[in-house]
């Protein structure tokens, strides 16, 4: 049996990843942000005042990578960090005024990256279908949703 690598599902993921990273990359440098402090950002500006747990299992990262996005944010004034008033073993990150402003962004992003991918909306949300059933049937477990269903980022 001959694999060939154009018949690997992987690759596919891998590259479409890449490929939707990197448009990001000139869109958000404007904004002085890296992909996944933009997500970071997204999450907080559907929400703001989070606990770092929170934020991690939205975000389906671990604290060991979370932690310096959290740090880098924090240094370049978009958010702050500091020991819950009733739980002083959690950490609570809270937008900045500069972090809040980027959210008028957030729109224009959308617009441009659904441009960069240049799919219509109805096969968005089956790409975005297919793709959530990947992630929990390889135990990357389901995808959180805003308060109105709705799936958080663009």
């Amino acid at each position: 049996m001959t694999d060939e690598l154009d018949d690997f599902l992987c690759l596919d993921l891998h590259v479409a990843s890449r490929a939707v990273t990197a448009a990001y990359r000139p869109i958000l440098g404007g904004l002085g942000v890296t992909y996944p402090q933009y997500l970071v950002l997204a999450v907080l500006w559907e929400r703001d005042e989070r606990r770092i747990k929170e934020l991690a299992t939205a975000l389906r990262l671990d604290h060991a990578t979370l932690t310096p996005l959290l740090r880098r944010l924090e240094a370049a004034g978009l958010l702050t960090r500091r020991r819950s008033e009733d739980d002083e073993r959690a950490v609570v990150v809270a937008l900045t005024a500069e972090g809040r402003a980027l959210s008028e962004h957030a729109d224009d992003v959308r617009c441009r990256i659904a441009e960069a991918v240049g799919l219509p909306a109805e096969d968005v949300e089956v790409l975005r279908s297919l793709l959530r059933r990947v992630s929990a049937a390889v135990g990357a477990g389901p995808v959180p949703t805003s308060a109105d269903g709705a799936s958080m980022g663009a």
